[in-house]
C-alpha cells in the first residue's frame, strides 16, 4: 500500500438523536434515491439476496429517512450515500428488524449488543429464511421475533420440523401460518398441548380439523386454555355438545375473539341483574347471536342506558328477558342525547 486510504468528503449533519418519521419531511425523489443506495449496499456490497435487499430497503422508512438526514445535499442523495455506506458500515439489524414490522421505538430493545452485520448471526438468517420459505409474510415476522426470539437460535432443520409437526395434526399450511403469526410461542418447546386439546374438543363437537383456520387472524392472540375453560363452562351450566357446537358455528367470534372471555362477562352481568342460571341458559340458547362481540357491545350499552336513566334493576331484567333481540341488534344513542330531545324528562323516558 502506498499510504492510508482517504475517505471521500461527505457532508454530514450531526444527528445524535433518533429522528421521528412523523416529523421529518423528505422529498419522494430523495427517499427513492436513499432506498436505491441502501439496496445497492446490501445486495452488491454485503451480498444479500436480491429479495432480502429489496424488502429491507423498501420497508424500513425510518432508517431510510435517517440516512437522508446524514447527507447535506438532498439533490445528490444517491452518490453521497453510496460514498457514506462504502466507508461507514451501518448496523444492518436496524433496517432488517424495522422491515419485519418492529416500530422504531422498539428497535433498541432487540438489537444485539456486539453485532452490526447480519451475516455474523447465521442462525438468525437461516431461521428467518425458513419462515419466509414456509409462506409467513416478512412483515409478520417481527411479532414472532418479539414474542419467541428463541426460535431464531434453532439449529438447522429444527424450526422446519416444528412447523411440519403442526401439519401432522391435520392442519393445512395456511392455518399453521395463521397460528404461528398470531401465537408465535407455539414454536417454542414441544407441540403446544393446550392447542391440541382445543383441536380435539372441536373435533368431538363435529368440526373439521382445519375449521379453526378460517377464523384465525394474525392481528389477534389466542389463549387456548381459556377456550377450553369456556367450552367446559358451557357444559357445566347445562349445554350439550350439540348445543355448544351450534353456538360456535353461529358465532365463532365468541370463542375466538377474546378466547371465550365474552361468555364469562355475559353470564356475570346477567346474573347480577337477577336472572337465574336457567334463564341465562335459555337466553343464550334462543339468541346465540348475542355472543358476537358487536351484539354483546350493544347489550352492554343498552344496560348502561337503562341504569343511567334510573330504571330499577328488576325492571331492567324483565325488559332484557323480553327484548334481548332488540337490544342486541341496535346501538342506542347516549342517554344525555336522548334526554335533551325530551327536555330532560327522565320519568317520561
Amino acid at each position: 500500500s502506498s499510504g492510508p486510504v482517504r475517505c471521500p468528503k461527505v457532508a454530514l449533519v450531526e444527528s445524535p438523536l433518533p429522528i421521528s418519521s412523523s416529523v421529518i419531511k423528505i422529498s419522494r425523489v430523495a427517499r427513492s434515491d436513499a432506498q436505491a443506495a441502501l439496496f445497492e449496499y446490501l445486495h452488491y456490497t454485503r451480498g444479500f439476496t436480491y429479495m432480502d435487499a429489496e424488502h429491507i430497503s423498501k420497508n424500513s422508512p425510518h432508517f431510510v429517512e435517517n440516512l437522508v438526514m446524514k447527507v447535506e445535499n438532498e439533490q445528490d442523495v444517491s452518490r453521497a450515500l453510496s460514498k457514506l455506506l462504502r466507508y461507514y458500515p451501518i448496523n444492518e439489524f436496524e433496517p432488517f428488524l424495522e422491515s419485519l414490522g418492529l416500530r422504531p421505538t422498539e428497535l433498541s430493545l432487540f438489537l444485539p449488543a456486539n453485532l452490526i452485520f447480519l451475516a455474523d448471526d447465521h442462525m438468525l438468517l437461516d431461521n428467518f429464511h425458513v419462515l419466509c420459505d414456509y409462506g409467513i409474510p416478512r412483515v409478520e415476522i417481527g411479532k414472532i421475533y418479539k414474542e419467541a426470539a428463541e426460535i431464531f437460535g434453532y439449529e438447522f432443520g429444527r424450526l422446519n420440523t416444528k412447523l411440519r409437526a403442526y401439519e401432522d395434526l391435520g392442519l393445512s399450511k395456511p392455518t399453521v401460518i395463521k397460528l404461528v403469526t398470531s401465537c408465535p410461542s407455539i414454536l417454542v418447546g414441544d407441540v403446544n398441548k393446550e392447542l391440541v386439546d382445543v383441536l380435539n374438543k372441536l373435533t368431538e363437537l363435529g368440526f373439521q380439523r382445519d375449521w379453526i383456520g378460517g377464523y384465525l387472524s394474525s392481528r389477534h392472540s389466542y389463549s387456548w386454555n381459556r377456550m377450553l375453560d369456556t367450552m367446559t363452562f358451557l357444559v357445566e351450566v347445562g349445554f350439550g355438545d350439540m348445543q355448544i357446537g351450534d353456538l360456535i358455528r353461529k358465532n365463532p367470534a365468541f370463542l375466538l375473539e377474546g378466547s371465550g372471555k365474552q361468555i364469562y362477562v355475559l353470564f356475570g352481568r346477567l346474573l347480577k341483574l337477577g336472572l337465574k342460571m336457567n334463564e341465562v341458559y335459555l337466553l343464550l340458547l334462543e339468541n346465540p347471536e348475542i355472543l358476537s362481540p358487536k351484539c354483546a357491545k350493544n347489550v352492554w350499552k343498552a344496560l348502561y342506558f337503562l341504569f343511567e336513566i334510573g330504571m330499577e334493576t328488576d325492571h331492567i331484567a324483565k325488559f332484557l328477558r323480553t327484548h334481548i333481540q332488540l337490544l342486541a341488534s341496535h346501538s342506542l344513542k347516549g342517554p344525555k342525547t336522548v334526554l335533551r330531545s325530551l327536555n330532560g324528562d327522565r320519568q317520561k323516558l
